[in-house]
């Protein structure tokens, strides 16, 4: 093994199961807390000194609102760790998680299209 990883991995990615056992104190799961790839997350409070690296980095990227997905590929880990370790920071209030809107929300598609005749007659 090279410091990049196993053979044949991703360059640049650690993903031996030590590491990741380690990043989640031996979790598998996020508990009840759910994470689309598109959620939005945020920023409630900064890192303090003492606290795990990759739980800094999250709150330091977050001050802008950042979907799941991108902060997996920035850490470079998987989105099911990812999520883990904003199970912890949302649980800890450092955290707030902005969900996509669901389907339920999206208007009916005959109502659209009688708005859209409608402009159309304007």
């Amino acid at each position: 093994m090279t410091a990049a990883g196993p053979p044949g991995g991703r360059p640049g990615r650690d993903d031996s199961p030590d590491r990741l056992y380690t990043l989640t104190g031996g979790r598998a799961r996020a508990g009840s807390t759910t994470f689309d790839l598109v959620t939005l997350i945020v920023t409630e409070s900064g890192p303090t000194p003492g606290m795990q690296s990759e739980h800094a980095t999250i709150l330091r990227m977050c001050a802008t609102p950042t979907a799941v997905v991108e902060i997996a590929a920035e850490l470079r880990l998987p989105v099911s760790i990812t999520r883990i370790l904003l199970a912890d920071l949302i649980g800890t209030g450092r955290i707030s998680a902005r969900h996509p809107r669901t389907a339920r929300n999206i208007p009916d598609p005959a109502v659209l299209e009688q708005v859209l005749v409608g402009l159309r007659n304007l």
